[in-house]
């Protein structure tokens, strides 16, 4: 059964559904819950796995990071290439410098940068959906609430998929696409950058296009964007916007982004006042990157620990060597810890699903439901911190054996305090 009901104006549109399904039956309910335990069997495995390998690549992770802390050879200079260094892991800093500039002719734009980013919006019709759930006459309904907007967006919304795609329908294409044009030579005074250390750098900035005049006759530029539109302040489904992004500027010439134009004026208010290498000095415009990577004659190229990880690292700005490990060390710290939220999550959800049959088969009597539904969450909350701390401890069992047997004992807590308050219950 199905109930609509209309509002709203052109520009966002509404509409709601109400479905209506006999209440399920205790042996429907009993077969959902059995699917998923089958689910909930998966998610648990899976924690053990990722909570085990997690631990492991961290402490290898960090083995590595203080091995190359160790081996680390400041360059004195970043235009000569010594072959002393050859083969040796090495941290230098310089500004970035690629060999051309970066172009796209469909909109007379070029620019000295590692990257250029065109980036294509369409116009297009949105579905948002809200729904809620509730019983009444014996049965289940759901109310699904439909609404519709128009906005930008950099990838084609299918409105095939719409609840009522009838005046709401989308291009099923871009007429221009977006893409990213990336430097062939990468350079850091007289190194080049490896392929790796080029995808690092990602720091994108929008691009000014107040330069530049309209491409075409069917294209417009307003602010910092190009519009094939007839009235880009009142845009119709369909048309299509661009916009330009930078990373790695290459130059002190750009036609720069509105954060970079502020940079801009101060470089030209203090110019006047300070000595040519002095201005260069301190208010130059091209990116500036720190790199710790292997030296191989005029290249930088990944470099492979004893532990096996790779170090090939790029950070902007100026770094010394330890700044650049600390900031490998707490992002090694952050990733090892959400994984273990992830893993502890995945165990409670796996936990959760394989012992809501008990839920099931009490659903009938309230009171009953609510307490068997409390305990069932305690016991998950319990299980899955206690295994997640005794899988952690095997991972570390091979590398700090002392913390490991700690954690082992630790493990144990959840559940002997979940004991000891079910025991006075017990027994009154």
């Amino acid at each position: 059964f199905q109930q609509f009901s209309d509002a709203g104006s052109s520009s966002r549109k509404e509409h709601v559904k109400v479905t209506s399904e006999p209440k399920p039956g205790f042996l429907e309910r009993l077969s959902e819950t059995s699917g998923g335990m089958l689910i909930g069997l998966v998610t648990f495995l899976l924690a053990f796995y990722v909570l085990f390998t997690n631990e492991g690549r961290a402490l290898r992770t960090a083995k590595s990071l203080d091995e190359g802390l160790s081996l680390v050879v400041p360059l004195d200079s970043i235009h000569s290439i010594s072959q002393q260094n050859e083969g040796r892991l090495v941290h230098l800093a310089g500004a970035l410098s690629t060999s051309k500039p970066l172009f796209d002719p469909s909109y007379g734009l070029s620019i000295q940068a590692v990257k250029l980013k065109r980036n294509v919006e369409m116009y297009q019709w949105v579905e948002y959906e809200d729904s809620k759930e509730y019983e009444e006459d014996g049965e289940i309904k759901k109310e699904t609430k439909y609404s519709y907007n128009t906005e930008w967006k950099s990838e084609v919304v299918n409105s095939r998929n719409f609840d009522r795609e009838i005046g709401h329908k989308n291009p099923s294409a871009m007429a221009v696409e977006s893409f990213t044009a990336v430097s062939p030579n990468v350079q850091v005074g007289s190194f080049v950058l490896s392929k790796g250390l080029v995808d690092r750098i990602d720091d994108f900035k929008q691009l000014s296009l107040s330069h530049l005049e309209d491409p075409h006759g069917d294209v417009t530029r307003r602010e910092d964007y190009f519009y094939h539109s007839d009235n880009p302040r009142r845009p119709e489904v369909g048309d299509l916007r661009v916009s330009f992004f930078y990373a790695g500027l290459s130059g002190d010439d750009p036609h720069l982004g509105s954060a970079d134009r502020v940079s801009l004026q101060l470089f030209l208010y203090f110019a006047s006042s300070l000595p040519n290498s002095e201005t260069r000095k301190y208010f130059s415009l091209s990116s500036k990157v720190t790199v710790i990577a292997r030296q191989r004659g005029d290249q930088l190229v990944p470099y492979r620990t004893k532990s096996g990880d790779v170090l090939e690292i790029l950070y902007p700005g100026d770094l010394s060597v330890e700044e650049v490990f600390q900031k490998e060390q707490e992002s090694n710290t952050m990733k090892t810890w959400a994984l273990r939220a992830a893993g502890w999550l995945s165990m409670f959800v796996g936990i959760s699903l394989m012992t809501r049959i008990f839920y099931t088969l009490v659903d009938w009597f309230p009171v009953v439901r609510d307490l068997v539904n409390v305990g069932l969450k305690v016991f998950a909350v319990c299980v899955a911190s206690s295994l997640s701390l005794l899988t952690i401890s095997v991972g570390w069992l091979f590398y700090r054996p002392l913390w490991a047997l700690l954690l082992m004992l630790l493990s144990a807590v959840p559940i002997l305090v979940a004991r000891s308050r079910v025991l006075p219950k017990k027994q009154q």
